[in-house]
């Protein structure tokens, strides 16, 4: 996998049910190696820290293979890597294959995948489309999020390299599929409350499905 895009934003204020608000969902390329930290990516704009960053979503993920289906989908905006709101855009990120819990060496950092990314209003806002954020999970390839277990710097051309598999075979893409099935899947479901590199509140949410 090789990094494609490393991506930034700057607070951008939009306007949602009549409120104003701020989010770092436009985020742009950038020419200089991105900087990962412990809950953040440096430079990078998080508003919502209830729903954005923190130790299980220090950066975020998005493959530069799935633009093509998504740009055919909506041909008028003006497109850019980024535009997923993701800090790195990733050549042959598979969600199918990508196990929970599996460390990568990306650039000088050391990554581990915690779980992938639920669409929010954001989203339909950055697309121009709340329509959107049923198309994103109905396609079911979020990207995925990354815990930072060595800060580390990231630039355009560097691999994202596997040290480690997790033990555990839950991929990303199982456990996106779960968290949206009306019928959750025993089995994943299992694999998923086990994973100790979910958060504990997203397997404890699970629970009430066991």
């Amino acid at each position: 996998m090789k990094i494609i895009s490393t991506n930034l934003g700057n607070p951008t204020k939009i306007v949602w049910n009549g409120k104003e608000t701020t989010t770092g969902i436009y985020k742009y390329p950038v020419d200089e190696p991105i900087l990962l930290e412990s809950t953040d990516v440096q430079g990078d704009t998080v508003v919502d820290r209830k729903y954005h960053g923190g130790i299980y979503k220090a950066a975020y993920l998005f493959s530069s293979d799935r633009y093509a289906y998504w740009k055919e989908k909506y041909p008028h905006l003006e497109w850019n890597w980024g535009m997923f709101g993701e800090n790195l855009t990733v050549e042959g990120l598979d969600e199918s294959q990508i196990r929970i819990g599996s460390t990568y060496q990306l650039g000088s950092a050391l990554v581990q995948i915690t779980q992938p990314r639920e669409p929010c209003y954001k989203l339909g806002i950055r697309f121009e489309d709340q329509n959107i954020i049923k198309q994103f999970i109905d396609h079911g390839f979020p990207g995925t999020y990354v815990r930072i277990l060595e800060p580390g710097a990231v630039k355009t051309g560097d691999v994202m390299e596997l040290v480690k598999t997790s033990e555990s075979p839950l991929t990303v893409k199982q456990f996106y599929d779960l968290l949206y099935a009306k019928t959750k899947n025993n089995d994943v479901l299992q694999l998923a409350l086990k994973n100790q590199a979910i958060p504990i509140s997203k397997r404890e949410k699970l629970k009430k499905w066991r």
